[in-house]
């Protein structure tokens, strides 16, 4: 048992170890960790050469000092391959359902278009045509917007060209000027409208979702009858969706 308790209590060492590390750019000696977690030098060395063996840590030849090895690069890496977006934007999905009883959506972004990953139906009666499957097109949709608004202006410029802007009703944007100034305006409040750009009677708006790189990959959205969604009501919503983009981003390694 006391062997056992030994065992976990060096791995939670060696955790502190790691830790301190980490906040240190230029690496630590041997004397400085064992300072700040209070244990002696030999224990601190034993727990060194250890996580050194295993490349968890590596010594500086010129100074001695210790600084954390390139084996957390590669578990990162096979971590950032493993997350999936649906997945972990689902717990901030069903939130932001429960919160506004509106459709929810969860779009990609792929080669010009928008696809639909998710979509949570809400309480309320709304028929839209979304789908999970279904592709949109980027410029008179708020989750398409969103995204176009982080994605470099060379980029957008190529996706218009190539795509095209189609008029799908008579409040559809389809004049590219006017198009980058919103999206100016979208960068810089960190959300999207479709005021009926896409369907007649419906409103939605949208914030983007970026992954650990910082590229901007998928947007939230939030949709709901013209009838209901006033300014009132969108103004209400703002704070939801800008939540709910800067949470699944976190998930996804943003910022960290």
């Amino acid at each position: 048992m006391m062997e056992r308790e030994n065992m976990v209590k060096s791995v939670s060492r060696a955790l502190d170890i790691i830790t301190i590390l980490s906040l240190k750019k230029g690496g630590l000696g041997v004397t400085e960790i064992a300072n700040q977690i209070d244990i002696n030098k030999s224990s601190v060395y034993r727990i060194l050469s250890t996580l050194v063996q295993y490349g968890y840590v590596e010594q500086d030849a010129d100074t001695g000092r210790y600084k954390l090895g390139y084996k957390f690069l590669e578990i990162s890496s096979k971590l950032l391959e493993s997350i999936d977006l649906r997945t972990e934007a689902q717990p901030f999905l069903k939130e932001l359902e429960n919160e506004t009883n509106e459709v929810i959506h969860l779009v990609v972004y792929d080669q010009g278009e928008v696809v639909y990953i998710e979509k949570l139906e809400g309480n309320e009666l709304l028929r839209m045509h979304s789908r999970v499957g279904k592709r949109a097109p980027m410029h008179c949709t708020s989750v398409g917007k969103t995204i176009l608004a982080n994605l470099p202006t060379n980029v957008v410029l190529s996706i218009l060209e190539t795509r095209g802007m189609p008029s799908h009703t008579k409040y559809s944007i389809v004049d590219k000027d006017e198009l980058l100034q919103e999206l100016a305006k979208v960068k810089e409040c960190g959300f999207a409208y479709d005021l009926e750009e896409n369907e007649y009677g419906i409103t939605c708006i949208a914030a983007p979702i970026f992954d650990h790189a910082g590229q901007v990959i998928a947007a939230v959205s939030i949709s709901g009858s013209t009838i209901r969604m006033k300014n009132e009501r969108l103004a209400q919503l703002q704070p939801h969706i800008i939540a709910a983009g800067k949470q699944i981003s976190t998930r996804l390694g943003y910022g960290l």
